[in-house]
């Protein structure tokens, strides 16, 4: 302990002997420059008492500026700063110093040519001194894999200093590429930019890099695309860093570097987020998240853990799923935690008591089925678990300040179970709003890339089992985003939504199924054979986010458009028989997303 206060004091005294010995040439030089020669013995006496004053004042100064006490990191720009002012202040009050002698030591102009000299001085050991310990810290040649970087924008420049500064990195960046012809020859780091996107084969064949990383943190579909196949078909490795939804609350670094996944390859959306909004109604509130196990609903669940609620209840009736999320929120989570709770919406009773006791503030009701293929042969269960089990909810939120009913694009003139009854929801949610004192709305999107159950588990496990990867019509296409891109606007659009009205976030362009059957097969270990089965019943070729007769309006936010949602009164839910033959029941499904007028006029002589 001893000897690491001895040697931590020893290096402060370092750069105070630099700034020393700057003074005595600066000031010597200006000396020699003002006389043309060295000083004679009475102008030497002189310069030596400008010496001693020049070195304890600047001492003194930057002593009190704590300058030589650790307050500022080495050679930062901190500490040029106070250099500069320190140097300065001892310049100007050695001048007045010289000139109250009645005699004086030295010449007007010394003490500011001589400030002048000392300063660059002491600014050239530090800048030396830091490229000293940059070059320390580089990765080893040796052992560090060559890499290009694509992107010398805020991210690029972020990963290339994070490379830069681990000297036991397993990467070392040689060079960069970027479109914009203003950074052409821009140096970064001392890493140069050696070209544009047209430019990659040669780049990597000149210097040897085995492996390119993309360095855009929110790029578009068709550059990743572009870069990636320049790259593989020049026979080098492409990875990437996530998109700023992923990285979240970090700044990008070498250990963020991954594997292409599906997700970039279709494209990323960089997301305006209001925080002051955000915080206002989930900040120290009680929130409850149904279908926390889900994937959006774990995703919200992480999300909103992240503006300090007062309680975070987290409901499920999948207890496996239930800790999994947790355990995503906090490694020490148990399962007797009071926020855990294991209920089935289909349980009125149950659901009721929840609210009751818990009393949360904010609502995010995202459980539902929502397998279109399954809930087309098992209507009931849609009508069960979806429509009554989210009245359950509604019925026993009446006192909540907030509630956002999850629904799909697939309620946007609806022709499957699935979005008949997220169309239903919508409607409930809709009624309800004029009911309570609460705000209630819906947020539509379409589907979630990586979701549990999505085409992209399936097409997985069979590029994993060898093909085929069935794909139901080359032409059918569906709007995508990433779990996270989804949340964090589902979050933000609760923040501006109005009451009674469906969001709708904005997806991006639609894109075509095949294409993405044909970007993981490439992404796979082995060739496989894609093939078309046909759509299925109640399936679309092309989604929609918005229903006949709604508008595109976003008054508030860029990527989400606020649409009217006709309500409806729950008693029309009761006219249906959950026992009914299927087809039967179908229809009737489809005629509760038809009766706007018929709803209006129960709601008004409910009221």
């Amino acid at each position: 302990m001893h000897l690491r206060a001895w040697t931590l004091r020893h290096r402060r005294l370092i750069p105070a002997a630099v700034d020393a010995a700057a003074w005595v040439i600066g000031l010597f030089a200006a000396m020699v420059a003002r006389y043309d020669a060295a000083p004679d013995r009475r102008r030497l006496a002189g310069f030596l008492l400008a010496v001693a004053l020049a070195v304890v004042l600047h001492l003194a100064v930057g002593h009190a500026r704590h300058l030589y006490r650790g307050r500022f990191p080495y050679a930062s720009f901190e500490e040029v700063r106070a250099v500069a002012l320190t140097t300065g202040a001892t310049a100007a009050v050695l001048l007045v110093l010289d000139v109250l002698f009645s005699r004086r030591p030295v010449p007007a102009p010394v003490p500011l040519v001589g400030g002048a000299v000392a300063l660059v001085l002491m600014l050239g050991v530090r800048y030396a001194q830091r490229a000293r310990r940059q070059r320390q810290r580089r990765p080893d040649r040796r052992i560090a894999k060559p890499v290009l970087l694509f992107g010398a924008g805020e991210a690029g420049s972020l990963l290339l200093r994070s490379m830069l500064h681990d000297p036991d990195g397993q990467y070392l960046p040689i060079g960069l590429i970027d479109d914009d012809p203003q950074k052409r020859r821009l140096h970064i780091l001392g890493v140069p930019v050696l070209g544009a996107r047209d430019d990659i084969p040669a780049v990597l064949e000149r210097t040897g890099a085995g492996l390119l990383v993309f360095a855009v943190a929110n790029a578009e579909a068709e550059l990743v695309r572009a870069v990636r196949d320049l790259t593989t078909e020049a026979g080098a490795a492409f990875k990437v860093v996530p998109s700023m939804s992923e990285l979240a609350d970090h700044p990008v670094a070498v250990d963020d570097i991954r594997d292409v996944q599906v997700t970039d390859l279709l494209g990323r959306h960089q997301i305006e987020t209001d925080l002051h909004a955000i915080a206002g109604y989930l900040t120290g509130k009680r929130v409850l998240v149904t279908g926390a196990g889900g994937s959006i609903g774990s995703e919200l669940c992480r999300q909103i853990h992240r503006f300090q609620p007062a309680a975070l209840m987290m409901l499920d009736r999948d207890e496996s799923a239930l800790q999994a999320v947790q355990l995503s929120i906090s490694a020490m989570g148990r399962l007797d935690d009071p926020d855990v709770i294991l209920a089935d919406l289909r349980d009125a009773e149950r659901i009721r008591e929840i609210f009751q006791r818990r009393r949360p503030e904010v609502v995010f009701h995202a459980a539902a089925l929502k397998h279109l293929a399954l809930l087309q042969n098992y209507p009931a269960e849609a009508l069960k678990t979806n429509i009554l089990g989210t009245l359950n909810v509604l019925d026993a939120a009446g006192e909540v300040e907030r509630f956002v009913n999850i629904s799909t694009d697939k309620a946007a003139d609806p022709t499957s179970v699935l979005g008949y009854s997220k169309r239903v929801t919508e409607r409930l949610t809709a009624w309800t709003a004029s009911h309570r004192p609460g705000m209630f709305l819906s947020v539509r999107f379409g589907n979630v890339l990586g979701s549990r159950g999505s085409v992209f588990t399936t097409f997985s496990a069979q590029i994993a089992d060898g093909g085929p990867v069935t794909v139901t019509h080359p032409d059918v296409t569906r709007y995508f985003m990433t779990t996270q891109e989804a949340v964090h606007l589902v979050i933000q659009a609760a923040a501006i939504g109005r009451d009674g009205e469906a969001l709708v976030l904005e997806m991006g362009k639609p894109v075509r199924i095949a294409e993405v059957a044909r970007q993981m097969a490439q992404l796979g270990p082995n060739p496989v054979e894609i093939r078309y089965t046909g759509l299925r019943p109640g399936e679309k070729l092309e989604e929609t986010l918005f229903g006949a007769g709604e508008q595109d309006h976003r008054p508030f936010h860029p990527l989400i458009s606020h649409v009217a949602v006709p309500p409806l009164h729950p008693e029309q839910l009761f006219r249906i028989d959950p026992g009914a033959d299927p087809e039967q029941l179908i229809v009737q499904l489809e005629g509760l997303t038809s009766l706007p007028e018929k709803a209006r006029r129960s709601g008004s002589a409910a009221r």
